[in-house]
């Protein structure tokens, strides 16, 4: 029988990973630590412009024994409006977007720089090996399954019309609101100006950092636009250490293209409805390749003779090899679907065995959400022991 969500680790397992397949229509990240999401299109490859000398009103380094990096830290003032990479940006949203300058200067000078913003998003040590049991122990747990029982409960009617409307089953957009914010628990308490500025204009030193940085920006002026959109205040707006906002944690310009006025109120708000979460986070998955009816992913075994599939991994966030593929390059499958293209999926367990999948487009899918493997499984993995625990 297909199996469309990882399996568990007790003997429950089996039962969890039949019982999915009979209910759902439906460059590989460093997977230690969660990355940081993708809930927009990527970036262009394209420098932003950078000082080489930093401003004075930049703060003092800190030394690492006084650092304390919180998840709600208030940030330190500077005066942003005396760099110069910042007055390029206020000159372009003026010239792009019609803003007033003194209105930007004025947002600016309110603007924080946030320390810990830099600290979080540096990527995790190399050397620390990726498990993916200790990473999923951290989300498919009593706290967040419980939690997302209630959920369901409660807004039921609503799951049930993402899944008609964009065919993605319920217990997927419960396993994503889950693993993103414990069903709105944790929604962060970063000043969403504060950490895209700093991360725009201060990214730290990567191999990507130009990238990033115009990444960042990028998000700076949707932040920018989506609150002269709503009318709100800047400076207003919550979210992460990254900028992702509200129950499902959007980037703000994943909010003006994905997110949808699911609750018919004439607007749109993931920091206060739930509802309209619930619809922006199935209509994102639509967009982005969910198939209507397909399983997420099969366990398999690899040849340890044949080990042409060592050449499978690694190759995209897509589904592109075939069943008689699969099985030429040494991998053993269940049944599969007539017709389907799969990818393989490691998932590295420290210093014991790595299990291996086989993922479809679906599990594609929640990848753009989410570049890490560990993230999509465990996905898919709490939204199945929610369904199963609200079932029984």
């Amino acid at each position: 029988m297909p199996i469309s969500l990882p399996r568990l680790t007790s003997s429950l397992s089996t039962l969890l990973l039949a019982g999915l397949c009979a209910l759902a229509p439906a460059a590989h990240a460093q997977d230690g630590k969660p990355v940081e999401k993708k809930t927009q299109k990527k970036p262009a490859d394209k420098k932003a412009g950078s000082d080489k000398t930093k401003p004075k009103s930049k703060p003092p380094a800190k030394s690492a024994a006084k650092k304390k990096v919180v998840a709600d830290d208030q940030g330190e003032f500077v005066n942003f409006n005396d760099w110069k990479d910042v007055g390029r940006f206020i000159d372009e949203m003026v010239e792009r977007n019609q803003f007033q300058r003194g209105d930007l200067n004025d947002l600016f000078a309110k603007t924080r720089y946030v320390d810990s913003a830099i600290q979080l998003i540096k990527p995790a040590p190399s050397t620390k090996p990726k498990n993916w049991s200790a990473y999923r122990a951290r989300f498919v747990e009593p706290v967040r399954i419980n939690a997302g029982v209630e959920f369901w409960n409660t807004y039921g009617v609503a799951l049930a019309r993402a899944e008609a409307q964009y065919g993605v089953p319920m217990e997927i957009i419960v396993g994503i609101i889950g693993v993103e914010t414990v069903y709105g628990r944790n929604t962060g308490n970063f000043r969403v100006m504060d950490a895209l500025t700093t991360l725009a204009f201060d990214y730290p030193n990567t191999p990507n950092r130009e990238a990033r940085m115009a990444f960042f920006r990028g998000e700076l002026e949707n932040t920018l636009l989506l609150a002269r959109e709503a009318g709100i205040d800047p400076l207003s707006l919550r979210g992460s250490y990254a900028g992702a906002i509200g129950w499902p944690q959007f980037m703000p310009g994943s909010i003006r293209e994905y997110a949808v006025d699911f609750d018919g109120d004439g607007k749109i708000d993931l920091r206060n409805s739930p509802v309209d979460a619930i619809g922006s986070v199935a209509h994102y998955l639509s967009v982005h390749g969910w198939q209507r009816g397909e399983p997420v992913a099969f366990p398999v075994t690899v040849s340890a003779d044949n080990l042409q599939w060592q050449a499978m991994l690694n190759q995209g966030l897509e589904a592109k090899y075939s069943e008689d593929q699969l099985h030429a390059a040494g991998i053993s499958t269940p049944p599969l679907p007539a017709g389907q293209r799969f990818g393989l999926v490691d998932l590295q367990n420290g210093t014991g065995p790595t299990e291996y999948w086989i993922a479809t487009n679906n599990f594609y899918a929640i990848t753009q959400y989410n570049r890490s493997y560990f993230y999509a499984m465990s996905v898919a993995d709490l939204g199945r022991a929610v369904a199963v625990a609200r079932n029984r």
